[in-house]
């Protein structure tokens, strides 16, 4: 489904320390979606973004150096009362790790590897959810 310059595109930052995902990800969501995507490579380079920056969504890998998805977003929650709906992307979704990521108030989990064809609708669910 193509979207034509009328259409609103919604911004997401996503995050992910590995740039063939980023790179991935991102082709999906503004080709297939309606979405215009920031990439960022570390939990640190996020929350600079999100202090500067308002986004439609969140998008984070759980698994990064230095700073995981989680303390990401904790850490963000440090900067900014309210934040968008925010997505964790993830290998790790075993029933216990999906509570957790639940207690934190994420949107949605989305499982690793995604289907880049259908990265969009779960996305346009996940937000349409929070509404």
């Amino acid at each position: 489904m193509k979207h034509d310059s009328k259409d609103k595109r919604s911004t997401i930052l996503y995050v992910d320390d590995d740039a063939d995902i980023q790179a991935i990800a991102k082709l999906a969501l503004e080709s297939l979606g309606p979405f215009t995507v920031t990439l960022c490579s570390s939990g640190k380079e996020a929350v600079e973004l999100v202090k500067s920056h308002d986004f439609d969504c969140i998008m984070l890998d759980v698994m990064m150096p230095s700073m995981t998805g989680p303390e990401t977003l904790l850490e963000m929650r440090t900067y900014r009362k309210e934040l968008p709906p925010v997505i964790f992307i993830t290998a790790k979704i075993q029933k216990d790790e999906r509570k957790y990521y639940d207690s934190l108030g994420c949107a949605n989990i989305i499982a690793k590897p995604f289907d880049p064809l259908s990265l969009h609708k779960s996305v346009e669910k996940s937000l349409q959810r929070q509404k």
